[in-house]
């Protein structure tokens, strides 16, 4: 019993510490969610690289279509990511090698890989990797229209017309396919029956593009004309070229890094320890009354910088418009025009003079709108004068 009256004394968290506990929980929270939304985000990234030409991805850059298309042709598609496993499966037997563009081997550890298949098939030829045909070279892109063959290649001529998307200049000893703007689609090079194919893959053999004319025959045509197909994608890991210009990290100094991580901690301490607190901006609680007379010095400040003589007169003219309203009776709803002819009645003025003074003046300088004023003056104490002859004229303090 008198524990619970102890609990049920105990006073609550204070509502400030308990707003500032809140506020540090939705910051980590929201420093959580930009990192993990990074990490997806590169990865994401990451995946899409690597999805490009492998027959084990579904996405539009992949092959598993082509490789399932393969198999149920009876074609077994190996599919390696190293060149020892590809070099032990070329070493089984008779094997076409497909493989994409290889910028970590060097030309040498090319050549070396590729001269055990019998067939090699280049599925993203680039300039370096075209010297397994010699004499051929990139030339471009395609215009994006069909063409035919017209080659004295058999897989080519049942595949028919295909879209090429890079195109190639051939060797001298070079079957060319697919004329297309200037240059062709598919470059072919046989030697003691061996043969190495150049086509652009990305255009024509992914899971995007291979439904399209004839891309799935061409595919299946040049790649299985073995009983197995060795599919290489080469990894950062089975480089062999010597290493590049040395790094940033290897430019510095070892002291430059634990320095900056240091720098990084001080300051993050320094905002933690001198940075701005989230709190109410104001200590008084709102809604917060202001006089009227601190309303309209402020907002005449404001005419006055502006140099806005127009708006200037309009205010003094509503405030003049207002006090005419009540001294000769009229209603909250009168117009300006019922007024200024009440006024210029009551006082005896001409009309067009009094509305000229009310309504239709229009000035633009400093000094035409002080003018105005004194006439605005003149007219209303005529009015008061008029109404009331006999009392003081009227006080304009809340002009």
């Amino acid at each position: 019993m008198t524990a619970s009256i102890t609990e049920a004394a105990a006073p609550p968290a204070p509502p400030g510490r308990r707003r500032r506990v809140t506020t540090w929980v939705v910051i980590a929270v929201a420093l959580i969610g930009v990192g993990i939304a990074g990490s997806v985000l590169g990865g994401i990234g990451e995946w899409t690289q690597r999805d490009a030409l492998d027959p084990e991805s579904t996405g539009p850059s992949g092959t598993r279509a082509l490789a399932e298309i393969l198999r149920e042709h009876g074609v077994d598609v190996v599919v390696v990511r190293d060149r020892a496993a590809a070099d032990a499966a070329l070493a089984e037997g008779t094997a076409t090698l497909a493989i994409a563009d290889a910028p970590a081997l060097s030309d040498d550890a090319l050549i070396a890989v590729t001269d055990a298949a019998r067939d090699v098939v280049l599925l993203d030829p680039r300039a370096r990797t075209l010297l397994l045909l010699p004499g051929a070279t990139t030339h471009g892109v395609g215009p994006g229209s069909a063409v035919d063959p017209d080659c004295e290649l058999a897989e080519a001529d049942r595949a028919g017309a295909i879209t090429p998307g890079a195109i190639y200049l051939p060797g001298a000893q070079t079957v060319a396919c697919y004329p297309t703007g200037g240059g062709y689609g598919l470059l072919v090079t046989e030697q003691d029956d061996a043969r190495v194919v150049a086509v652009d893959s990305r255009a024509l053999f992914t899971n995007e593009h291979l439904a399209e004319g004839g891309n799935a025959a061409l595919a299946a045509n040049i790649l299985g004309r073995h009983p197995t197909l060795v599919w290489y994608m080469p990894g950062i890991g089975d480089t062999d070229l010597p290493a590049g210009d040395p790094t940033l990290g290897e430019l510095t100094p070892p002291w430059v890094s634990p320095v900056i991580v240091l720098l990084l901690v001080a300051g993050i301490a320094a905002g933690i320890w001198r940075g701005r607190r989230f709190g109410p901006l104001v200590a008084e609680k709102l809604p917060v009354t202001v006089r009227a007379a601190e309303t309209t010095e402020g907002r005449g400040r404001l005419y006055a910088q502006a140099r806005d003589a127009l708006h200037a007169a309009d205010q003094l003219r509503i405030g003049t418009l207002s006090r005419l309203g009540r001294m000769l009776g009229l209603g909250p709803t009168a117009s300006a025009e019922e007024i200024a002819d009440a006024a210029a009645a009551r006082t005896r003025v001409d009309r067009g003079a009094v509305r000229s003074i009310l309504i239709d003046e229009l000035p633009h300088t400093d000094a035409q709108l002080v003018a105005l004023d004194q006439r605005l003056r003149v007219l209303e104490e005529a009015v008061h004068a008029s109404v009331r002859p006999n009392n003081v004229r009227p006080e304009r303090n809340s002009r």
